[in-house]
């Protein structure tokens, strides 16, 4: 079951690979975002310009959708302002059209003492700030369940997906791998949750042709890949061809830098998820769509490098 779909923050990380993952399915994809200068199109969407932090602009907008996908991702510092806000709009937008809501989830959630395997049922008792307004977002969409509005969130790890974009995976951990340097922001032994961004999309877009059959609010947990520091980096120098040099992240030079940049502060917030180990349970996901067949380590971090051939 295909339809129309909206696809807010369009030219962001996961906009652009849920625009790509849902014309491929065969939606009627209308993607929207505040510029579209200088933006190539990825062939079949309508480009819409807008305001997703307006409830009106955005229902405006989301007239005759049958899926809104929230794929905004405001800066750090702004999340205290921006989450809630675009929380509220396309909860609007959601009661004014009918629509059902999808965004990517994170596992900020679960905050410093999370177990190594992440589900649906996994207490969310995050004390930070960014885990707190993640948590308050969740209950938002759960809360708008009694109005009638159906939410599904796919959880995830840290994307990668070939493009630098400010992501961990391009633009620090393989920025130097062409000249035989891998960066690991944390112990090697521990192990870290990653998905690789075409393959959530495509499980979100498979996600949305079967909503009618899924609860008013739900999570899904997207396993994509669980490894140690050790297991990528072998694994990046199977794609590489090469031994690799591992060098660390800066964290204490980064932390006093944050004593006066807002964003190196908020990245700082978050060094406690390359200590603690961590993986996103697929069963649920599997059980959903038993033919999803994810990309292949090797050929995703082939991509993720910009070895593809």
């Amino acid at each position: 079951m295909s339809g129309q779909v909206i696809i807010l923050g369009a030219r962001g990380r996961f906009g652009r690979a849920a625009v790509t993952a849902f014309l491929a399915a065969g939606w009627s994809v209308r993607a929207l975002a505040r510029d579209w200068t200088g933006a190539a199109p990825a062939g079949g969407e309508t480009r819409v310009t807008g305001d997703a932090f307006s409830a009106a602009s955005l229902g405006a907008a989301a007239a005759g959708c049958d899926v809104i996908v929230n794929a905004v991702n405001p800066p750090y510092p702004k999340w205290s302002r921006d989450l809630p806000r675009i929380t509220r709009a396309v909860i609007a937008a959601a009661k004014q059209t009918g629509a059902t809501v999808m965004l990517p989830g994170n596992v900020y959630n679960f905050g410093r003492n999370m177990p190594p395997r992440l589900d649906a049922a996994t207490p969310q008792r995050a004390r930070h700030r960014k885990g707190g307004l993640r948590v308050e977002m969740e209950r938002a969409y759960a809360g708008a369940a009694a109005d009638g509005v159906q939410t599904v969130i796919l959880r995830g790890g840290d994307f990668f997906e070939g493009v630098k974009s400010g992501n961990w995976f391009e633009d620090h951990i393989t920025a130097n791998i062409a000249r035989g340097q891998v960066m690991y922001p944390g112990p090697l032994d521990r192990v870290h949750a990653w998905a690789f961004l075409p393959d959530m999309a495509r499980a979100m877009a498979a996600l949305a042709g079967q909503r009618a059959a899924l609860p008013s609010f739900e999570t899904i947990g997207f396993a994509g890949y669980a490894l140690t520091g050790r297991e990528l980096v072998d694994a990046l120098e199977g794609v590489a061809g090469r031994r690799l040099k591992i060098t660390g992240m800066p964290w204490t030079f980064l932390r006093l830098l944050g004593l006066v940049n807002a964003q190196m502060r908020e990245v700082c917030e978050m060094e406690y998820l390359w200590h603690v180990p961590h993986a996103i349970d697929g069963a649920r996901l599997a059980q959903l769509l038993p033919d999803f067949q994810p990309t292949p380590l090797a050929q995703a971090l082939a991509i993720g490098i910009g070895r593809a051939r």
